[in-house]
């Protein structure tokens, strides 16, 4: 345990946090939490989904989710007890001394809105600069959060950014009024290793600066040990252990933490993924190119922005090809176009031989079921009006036909293989953690029992032991169904361990292609040896 330190910032004394159940019932998810935050200091969250991580870490802006409440015990923040607070002495802290950056942050981006006017807002309310002075730091912002041309990115709205971009701008919101303490739940998830390593480059700049303390929440473990002093342990709401990085990741006293640092995946030749036989053909990308609309009104059109440009791949029954690159390399635009989310406006497609039809509603029920797409963002793939039950028996009575008594069984059997026991079914997304939304869309997609699964990032929301887990099942089930994935993400172990051939993209364009082992051995130019570079840094666990 870490010696106490002298006026602390932050003072948890056996705080307890609940929530109400539609039936009345209060369900504690935060029990006896001690623990103590100095200006300057940088504290790791870690644990499973659902182990009550970022309801703790929200709890500092003293924050609850509806239905929530504080369940004795003290939180107090530079003096200010934190759970007795009024409304409007919350209000004047958050953005001000204390601000957060959200896991997800499609959602918490006003999606009508540039982002460039989004972070000028706060500028002018909380930090009462006037329009002119706050572009000038907004642009300073975005610059510092390594963003391309800021400009540019101020004027799109949200939805025109990469997942990474996304997450740059909400850093760069959070950062407007240097706060005395910065939490981050997730920072990283949309980020691949190389922008990675840039933002927290950025925020241990932004730590040194201005002394400001850091809260971290992430299932990444190799992130909290390049950026943490200190890590707290969390399983089922209480801390488990906690102590100095060094410590813990070294040498771990409890079963759980012990666990965690096993389970974290890792590039490692004994973990090499076994090269399957080919099948035949059932895929392929014949010089796609891809471009987003024009945007703006009558003159003041935007020209194309081209995300994708003379792409060729192909993919064969039963395989898993990776595909990887930094935050607007393309391959979530690649992803969508194959599942005809983004229709392709030439005829670049064939499935099994035969040109295939580009957009949803031109393509056949049977082509529908057979290819399936898992989000990156898994709460806004979801409906918030239906059940979890919901969300997976449809496919299964759509595509199948099945009774609703067989889809229930059947959606149950699904939601067990990922780990999630049959309560979850009548639950709604917004009650559920990041990890288990994620679950819910991958049972979702597998429903279908389709031919092709593309898989967007789809362990970004994971904890290192949930997402060993759920790789596991998934390698599974893909085998043994000779399901071919399309294999998407920043995260390269997730391609190690998966995908016996991989892609690299950058601006578009396929850079290279093979074998996993000889592009990660020996990558054939400098963008590829970068991001393999950045991947292995992320897995030293040294303070």
């Amino acid at each position: 345990m870490v010696s106490p330190v002298t006026d602390p910032l932050v003072v948890a004394d056996r705080l307890g946090m609940g929530y109400q159940a539609v039936d009345g019932s209060l369900r504690q998810v935060v029990s006896d939490a001690s623990f103590h935050i100095s200006l300057g200091e940088s504290v790791g969250f870690v644990g499973e989904s659902g182990s009550g991580k970022s309801t703790l870490a929200r709890a500092l802006l003293g924050y609850r989710r509806a239905g929530g409440m504080f369940m004795g015990g003290s939180l107090r923040f530079q003096g200010e007890e934190l759970t007795t607070a009024t409304p409007q002495a919350l209000q004047a802290l958050r953005g001000r001394a204390v601000a957060m950056v959200p896991q997800n942050p499609l959602s918490s981006l006003t999606f009508h809105q540039r982002v460039g006017a989004q972070i000028m807002e706060v500028l002018q309310t909380r930090a009462r600069l006037d329009r002119a002075a706050a572009r000038v730091q907004m642009l300073e912002l975005l610059a510092r959060t390594g963003l391309q041309d800021p400009p540019a990115i101020a004027s799109r709205f949200p939805h025109q950014l990469s997942g990474g971009q996304r997450q740059r701008v909400v850093i760069a919101a959070a950062l407007a009024c240097q706060p005395s303490l910065l939490v981050l739940d997730e920072p990283t998830t949309a980020l691949d290793k190389a922008t990675e390593s840039q933002v927290l480059e950025l925020v241990r700049n932004v730590r040194r600066d201005s002394k400001a303390a850091l809260v971290l929440v992430t299932h990444d473990l190799n992130v909290v040990a390049r950026v943490c002093d200190r890590v707290l342990v969390m399983k089922d709401g209480r801390i488990e252990e906690h102590g100095t990085v060094r410590e813990v990741f070294r040498a771990p006293k409890t079963a759980y933490a012990q666990l965690l640092m096993a389970a974290t995946l890792r590039i490692d030749p004994v973990q090499a993924p076994a090269v399957l036989p080919v099948g035949s053909d059932l895929l392929q990308l014949n010089h796609l190119h891809f471009s987003y609309p024009s945007g703006g009104w009558l003159f003041r059109r935007q020209p194309r922005s081209t995300a994708l440009r003379d792409v060729c791949l192909e993919l064969t029954r039963g395989e898993v090809l990776g595909v990887i690159g930094e935050s607007g390399s393309g391959k979530s635009t690649l992803g969508m176009v194959v599942a005809g989310v983004l229709p392709d406006t030439g005829r670049h497609l064939r499935w099994e031989g035969e040109p295939m039809p580009a957009a949803l509603a031109q393509r056949p029920a049977g082509l529908l079921r057979r290819i399936q797409m898992i989000f990156q963002d898994p709460l806004s793939s979801l409906n918030p009006r239906k059940t979890v039950g919901d969300a997976v028996i449809r496919p299964l009575q759509v595509f199948h036909g099945m009774t609703p008594t067989a889809a229930r069984v059947r959606a149950i059997a699904l939601l067990q293989e990922l780990g999630m026991e049959s309560e979850y079914m009548d639950r709604y997304p917004r009650s559920l953690s990041g990890g288990q939304q994620q679950r819910v869309a991958i049972a979702r997609a597998f429903a279908a029992e389709p031919d092709l699964l593309v898989c967007d990032e789809i362990t970004s929301a994971l904890d290192a032991s949930i997402q060993s887990q759920v790789l596991a099942q998934l390698q599974t089930m893909q085998q043994r169904r000779a399901t071919a994935m399309l294999m998407i993400t920043h995260d390269l172990s997730v391609i190690w361990k998966m995908a016996p051939r991989v892609v690299v993209l950058k601006d578009g364009q396929v850079l290279e292609s093979g074998a996993t082992v000889d592009v990660f051995a020996r990558p054939r130019n400098a963008y590829t040896a970068a991001l393999v570079g950045a991947a292995t840094e992320a897995h030293a666990f040294t303070a």
